[in-house]
This record gives structure tokens, sequence and C-alpha cells, in this order.
């Protein structure tokens, strides 16, 4: 029935202001987008900029680096949505790719690359060129690179002899040893080539050649040879060597969380690789899956971030003897919530059981405001969370099924069939990933969060345990030495730290129940 002449001006007003409140939030959605398209552009731009190499070197593929480079800046002129991440791109990951083109996108994993200082990077990749020995993959990391404080001291020793003048200005005047990972195709021929080049950087090892010393790093710990406390171009760093092979293995299933928990954290990606950029990927969706799993219905970006960081802690032996600061993680997020944001942001749209459900989220600054912590909701259905269940990297989603079934009582028999009815390779359900039974009943549980802690705890512990006892070997005695007193500082330090926050959260406490009683009185 049609409304009388005198309602239909009411009527019409509904509808055009329902119109307008959708094309409003259009408004509001395209204008974030376009923002963070402007702001990965600039963050993969600078990799464009590189200023020209004056050395020739085989570590880095001209066709892979070019195109890389090309494909990171490719799709920016029309790209304003999330469509770097095509659906299923997880679900059958091509692990023969050779160049950046064959990547699901060509913009896809630009949120790996955070944007720093261009004469730093130029600094930092300058380091790089001191080796003739190839490196196919190279990214710098730690508080050398990333702040872990709000104000450095200006007053600390600078550890480096004669550093550039960039790497002073980005450290602001303390100074801190810069953190490297080298990813190399064939360890024992770069070993060679660099012991020939480089032989004051190895320990009594070196002498040993470089089939022991390729030996040693393959076997023990988690397959990465650091050499600590070395000095290139005026500047103390450190360096790990990982075979690109160990380093996609880690990143694309979890086998030991020593190098992926360290590519969880905002790192500076100096030379890239197509196949590692997309384990990457991989790696980082899988850090938020899991921190979703221990985080209740509603949560911050803080609470999110705190809990992926600590993921690579938790069974760290540093942490449990005392040798690192207690307040790392809070140190590395509460300092670095905008990169965490770039890195993450878009994995979490892609997510369909996580929304950002603050307001602040609908302005572009958010992106870059270092003090927001926006909020955040999940769907705690048992269905959806199953479904992350079973998207859990394949040797650690193994280690919590494994706990299940102990708590469950389920026979070896039936659990072998259960285990071999999900198995990756499986071509249909490779295709769907979606959570069986088993993984809806794990979701379901309320000891959820401790049995995901656990299998983290039984996926660090003993890598990075061995791992540091090769490091004794690897570095000498006076290194390791030396590294474990600095270690052993940064705990005391961070611990002194703790109970100061405490005596003053208590002389709060204490006023206000003071000003309390006299007003009662």
């Amino acid at each position: 029935m049609a409304l009388p002449t005198a309602h239909r001006g009411f009527s019409s007003l509904v509808q055009t202001h329902g119109l307008l409140r959708s094309n409003i939030a259009r408004f509001r959605q395209s204008r974030l987008s376009g923002y963070r398209w402007l702001h990965c552009n600039l963050a993969l731009r600078e990799e464009q900029k590189s200023s020209s190499e004056k050395k020739q070197e085989g570590s880095a593929s001209p066709t892979i680096k070019e195109s890389g480079e090309k494909q990171a800046q490719s799709g920016y002129e029309t790209d304003t949505s999330n469509v770097s991440l095509p659906p299923g791109w997880e679900d059958n990951p091509d692990w023969n790719i050779t160049t950046f083109s064959q990547l699901p996108h060509r913009t896809f994993g630009y949120n790996q690359h955070m944007r720093i200082n261009e004469e730093f990077k130029e600094a930092l990749r300058q380091i790089l060129w001191e080796f003739k020995a190839p490196i196919r993959y190279a990214f710098a990391y730690g508080s050398g690179v990333f702040s872990q404080s709000a104000s450095p001291s200006s007053s600390a020793l600078s550890p480096h002899p004669h550093p550039p003048e960039a790497i002073v200005k980005w450290q602001k005047g303390g100074g801190k040893m810069i953190d490297f990972i080298f990813g190399v195709s064939y360890t024992q021929h770069w070993h060679s080539l660099n012991l020939h080049q480089h032989r004051d950087h190895y320990s009594f090892l070196g002498s040993l050649g470089s089939g022991l010393v390729t030996r040693v790093q393959d076997n023990w710990g988690a397959g990465v040879y650091f050499n600590p406390y070395i000095t290139v171009n005026g500047t103390l760093i450190k360096y790990g060597v990982v075979n690109l092979d160990t380093l996609r293995n880690d990143l694309s299933t979890w086998d030991t969380l020593y190098l992926a928990g360290r590519l969880q954290k905002p790192v500076k990606i100096l030379r890239d690789d197509p196949k590692v950029r997309l384990a990457n990927q991989i790696n980082l969706i899988s850090a938020v899956r899991t921190a979703l799993l221990m985080l209740p219905e509603k949560f911050t970006e803080r609470d999110l971030y705190a809990a992926i960081t600590g993921i690579s802690y938790q069974g760290d032996p540093r942490m449990r003897f005392g040798s690192e600061n207690p307040r790392k993680v809070a140190n590395i997020v509460d300092n670095q919530m905008a990169n965490f944001r770039q890195l993450y942001s878009p994995l979490i749209e892609d997510l369909p059981n996580v929304t950002f459900t603050d307001p602040k989220c609908r302005s572009p600054d958010w992106l870059l405001d270092p003090d927001a912590n926006c909020k955040l909701t999940q769907d705690m259905s048992p269905q959806k969370r199953g479904n992350m269940v079973r998207r859990l990297p394949s040797s650690f989603r193994s280690k919590l099924y494994f706990l299940y079934q102990r708590k469950f009582g389920i026979p070896g028999r039936e659990y072998n069939r259960m285990l071999e009815a999900s198995k990756d390779e499986d071509a249909q359900s490779f295709k769907r990933r979606e959570g069986g039974e088993f993984d809806r009943r794990i979701a379901g549980e309320s000891d959820l969060k401790d049995m995901v802690s656990k299998a983290i705890y039984q996926t660090v512990w003993w890598p990075s345990m061995s791992q540091t006892v090769k490091s004794a070997l690897t570095a000498g005695v006076s290194r390791s030495w030396r590294y474990w007193s600095e270690k052993r500082n940064k705990n005391r330090a961070g611990g002194t730290e703790i109970e100061e926050e405490k005596s003053t959260a208590k002389a709060t406490m204490q006023k206000g129940e003071a000003k309390g009683s006299a007003k009662d009185k």
C-alpha cells in the first residue's frame, strides 16, 4: 500500500539518510585503504632508491633483485585495498618460484619492508658489500636497528670503533652492536670463501676448515652459525649464517622457531628472496593465529603484538637463566607499535574471524600513531578457532596435537589415523585446510592457551639451548663471555626498571588512599 502523500517526503528523507551513511562509510574505508597504500608504497619505494653498487657480487642476482624491486612498485598506482593477499594464497604455495613476479600478487609481502632512514639503510648495505661470499637474503634486526627504549642514552660509550655518521645519528649517540642474518645457498662454499677473506671472524673452528664449520652449523642447534663482535666498516656487528632451505623450512613449519621468531618482529630486509618472502608471509599470519588462540574475545593491538613477540621468548633459555632483559617484550612492542601495525594489519584484515572495532581505526593517522592502541574482537566459536588450529604450521601443530592426544587419552592407532587424514599433502584437505572434529575439540578446551604455550616451549627450548651452547664454540671463549656478561647486565637493568615501576605504582596508590582518607575525615 502506498504511503499517504503527507508521509512520502519523510520516506524519501529516510532513504536519503541511509544512502548518505552508506556513502560516508565507503568514503572512510576508501580513505583508509588509500592511506595504507601510500604508507606501504613509501616503505617499498625506498628499496628502489638504492645508490649504484660499486662492486659486483654473485650474492644478489640481478634478475631476482631487479624483478623484486619492480614487482614491489608496479601495482601501487591502482592498488587501494588488501588485494596483495588474494584468496587461497597460503593454501597451495609454490616453493619452486625463482622470481618475484611469480608471487601471489605484485605487491605481495610489502608489509615486510620496514621504512628506515635512507642513509642508515645505505650504511647497512655497505656492510654487506664487504663480504665477497654470496649473500642471497639478508636482514638487520635487534635494538641496534630498531630502538627498544623511548629515550636512548647519549652518554653511553659507543661499541663502534669508527662508525659512519648515519649509524651514529640513527643510534642517537649511545650505539649498539648491529645484528644481521645472512641467508646463503651453499653453506660450505660460503664459509670457504669467507674464511679466505675474513679468517679473523672465526674462532679456532675456522682453522679446522669450512667442512667442519658447516657441520657444526647444520647439525647443532637451529642451523645458524654466529660470528659476534666483528668490526666491518668501523661498525661492530654480529652476523649469523643460515642455509636458505633451513630458513624457509623454519618460517613455513616452525621447526625450531629460532629464525621464524626473529622475523615475527620488525626487521630491516636488506636483500630479499621470493621464496623467503613467501615463507615469511606464512610465518607472520601463523604468528597472528597462534596469538589469537592465546587471547580472549576482546583485546587490544598491544595485547596482540605482545603475544606475537612473546612467542619466540617462551622457552628461550636466556629468559630463564637471567641473561636477557625481563622487560624485553614490553620494550620491543611499546617502542615499535607503528612498525608492528605495518607488519600485521594487512594480515589481520585478511582473517575472517578477527576485526578492528575501535573508531580510531577510521582515521588514516592511526597507522603511524605510536600512541594508538586500537581494540579488536575475534570470533570464539569452536568452528572458527578450529580452522585456526588446523592452519597452524605443520611441525608446531603436531606438537599441539600430541599434547591433546595425551590429555584425551586417544589410542595411538586412532591418533595416527587421525594425523594421516589431516596431512597437508592430502590434495583435498590441503586446498580447504578446514578444521576437523579433533581441531574443533581442541579449540573448545578451556586450557588451550596453556597448551599452546607449552607447545611453543617444546618447540623453542632445545634448539635455543643447543644454539646457545654451540655459540661458545663458534664465537670462542672470550667473545662468548663478553656476550653473556652484556646480557646479564641487561637483565639487571630490566629488573631494576621493573622494581622502580612497582615502587612508583605503590607510591601512587598510597597517595590516592591518603587523599581518600582525608576526604572521609
